[in-house]
């Protein structure tokens, strides 16, 4: 852990909120970002990534810096993924009149997409395997959508994967095995 991380972490611990703030900056991309690749929603995304601010900023005191702050933080961030989708009453559909953001920030809908005559072959098929791998991703477990997440949309090692999760590595590789299987199993008819 770096000094000054360090030092900011004391702060913020003794109500410094700047240093909070400048705790939180330093990670929150990388929050919002596993928020979102586990929800595949920006509306959720940004629920998430609220609670899990609220979360850190209240159990801060009691982080005695035995980790990382930034395993502690994931960890949490990773829990607060794993409620909020078990909670999630929600039916997940896509509208049509949904805005989604391009990279280019300009929003558009699912139905100006399917109107728009200019959208290449190649961008419907990459929108519909993607809506084919989200959807996949609802027959796993929350567990195992979380270390799919973690490994193949965030980078993360197995061993990274526990350490955030707080498990075993061999429940990490089990939970990934599954879910990989499932994924297959799900998506055999884009790849046969």
């Amino acid at each position: 852990m770096a000094i000054d991380e360090k030092e900011l972490i004391q702060n913020a611990q003794r109500g410094d909120v700047a240093a909070y703030e400048k705790l939180i900056y330093r990670y929150d991309r990388h929050i919002l970002s596993i928020a979102a690749s586990y929800v595949n929603d920006p509306d959720d995304a940004k629920d998430i990534y609220q609670d899990v601010l609220l979360r850190v900023y209240k159990g801060l005191p009691k982080f005695q810096m035995q980790s990382e702050f930034s395993t502690w933080l994931y960890r949490i961030t990773t829990n607060v993924c794993l409620t909020y989708k078990a909670q999630s009453k929600r039916r997940a559909h896509v509208s049509l009149d949904k805005e989604f953001e391009h990279d280019d920030e300009d929003s558009h809908t699912l139905l100006d997409t399917l109107a728009d005559d200019s959208a290449t072959d190649q961008q419907l098929l990459d929108t519909e395997i993607r809506m084919q791998v989200e959807s996949a991703m609802k027959h796993l477990s929350p567990q195992q959508k979380m270390v799919f997440t973690l490994r193949h949309y965030q980078g993360y090692k197995l061993k990274e994967i526990a350490k955030i999760m707080d498990c075993a590595e061999g429940t990490v590789k089990k939970y990934l095995f599954t879910a990989t299987q499932r994924m297959r199993e799900q998506l055999k008819d884009i790849y046969e």
